[in-house]
């Protein structure tokens, strides 16, 4: 079918299709005459919008709005299963994916640990072929698949960087086989990139253009997200800012080699129980995260100790927690520097351990190292943003796809 052209009834009519699809995802089920009045569109047009949607099966009648006074109304959503997006998230101990309907309702997860001597591509299929059997749905039903990982696929050469402590994730034709074995389109991302775009899309970075997210667990790294679009940079190394040179420990050469630089040996998951070992603040029980391998010993141990610290924050503990806000705010003032971003949002196992207590003092360090002073905030995605921000990034390019009603 041939592009519609600039103003044409045609492109018309696909503008307004694809504004009521998004009243729907945003505001659930709606009658027509509602949808006409936050479009502007009459009556009549509105009906004939959405008997056109219906008959290319992107809205569902769901019901009336009973209850209200005068004849109840017919209400309309978009149909969930009109399209479904899978989404995985890759650490060095495991691989989770999960799939969603294009409301983006998950419908089916699965995780696969690591084993010794598994290779990337078996890791994914198995993952993958796992959350889509538990959606009760065949690999043919998925329009797009993203997967995240630490580091980032160059675009130069297709070769993974910036994560050598990912096992099996480095082979030269790596990107190909997984095409190979995958049926439908795939898009790979760094792992906080895509809590950026979760936290974007779904949590506390909504309505901002200008953000920083500033995540800690296996590794300190950063997202960046500039007049509303994530920054990757030449390589996709963007944000890779456990490299950094900071004060206050050694220059660590050979960086890529050593996977590790100033930030990450200052203020990474591996240095908070030494931290507070100094400081006098005991151990507490390894948390439940533990015992389900959610995370590698130092990043438990970490989130364990500022989870107590947190909870009890005077004495030997508020003094760890300033340390550690001291430590944090070393690397942190020179992406504000730098950015001068409207907002940081902190994310990621460990920061989120020091709840509000490690927020506050964060934010009061950064004032006196930062010319400018943006609020920080605590991340609003607690639970596997990663994975969440996979699958809203599937979920935008799939819902572009599927709502141009002009193709």
């Amino acid at each position: 079918m041939p592009a519609a052209t600039p103003g044409t009834p045609s492109l018309l009519r696909a503008m307004n299709d694809r504004a009521a699809l998004e009243l729907l995802l945003t505001h659930g089920p709606l009658s027509r005459t509602r949808i006409g009045h936050l479009t502007g569109l009459s009556k009549p047009t509105a009906s004939q919008l959405l008997a056109r949607l219906e008959a290319a099966g992107l809205v569902v009648a769901t019901g009336t709005d009973g209850g209200r006074p005068g004849p109840s109304a017919q209400l309309y959503a978009v149909n969930p299963r009109a399209a479904h997006v899978g989404g995985l998230d890759v650490t060095p101990g495991r691989v989770l994916a999960a799939v969603a309907d294009l409301t983006g309702t998950v419908l089916g997860t699965h995780e696969v640990p690591y084993a010794e001597g598994t290779e990337a591509v078996q890791q994914v299929t198995e993952a993958l072929g796992g959350a889509v059997k538990a959606a009760g749905l065949h690999h043919s039903d998925l329009h797009r698949v993203v997967i995240a990982t630490p580091g980032a696929f160059d675009p130069q050469t297709g070769r993974l960087r910036y994560a050598s402590h990912l096992p099996g994730w480095h082979s030269p034709t790596l990107l190909e086989e997984l095409a190979a074995a995958l049926p439908m389109p795939v898009e790979y991302e760094n792992d906080v990139n895509l809590a950026a775009v979760a936290e974007q899309r779904l949590g506390a970075a909504r309505g901002h253009e200008d953000f920083v997210l500033l995540w800690n667990e296996e590794g300190l790294g950063a997202a960046l997200v500039l007049g509303g679009r994530l920054h990757r940079g030449w390589t996709g190394g963007a944000g890779e800012v456990g490299f950094l040179p900071v004060p206050g420990h050694p220059l660590v050469r050979q960086v890529t080699r050593a996977n590790t630089g100033g930030y990450q040996e200052l203020a990474g998951a591996q240095v908070v129980p030494g931290l507070a070992a100094e400081l006098g603040v005991e151990a507490p029980p390894a948390p439940a995260a533990a015992a389900e391998g959610a995370y590698s010993p130092e990043v438990t141990a970490a989130v364990a100790l500022l989870m107590r610290a947190a909870a009890a924050p005077e004495g030997a503990h508020l003094r760890f927690l300033q340390s550690y806000a001291t430590l944090l705010a070393t690397g942190l003032a020179s992406l504000v520097a730098v950015l001068d971003p409207e907002i940081v949002v902190l994310s990621g196992a460990v920061i989120a351990a020091g709840g509000e207590p490690l927020r506050g003092l964060l934010e009061s360090e950064l004032a006196e190292l930062a010319p400018s002073r943006p609020r920080l905030v605590s991340g609003g995605v607690q639970e596997r943003p990663v994975l969440h921000g996979a699958l809203e990034s599937a979920l935008a390019a799939t819902r572009d796809e599927v709502f141009d009603t002009s193709r």
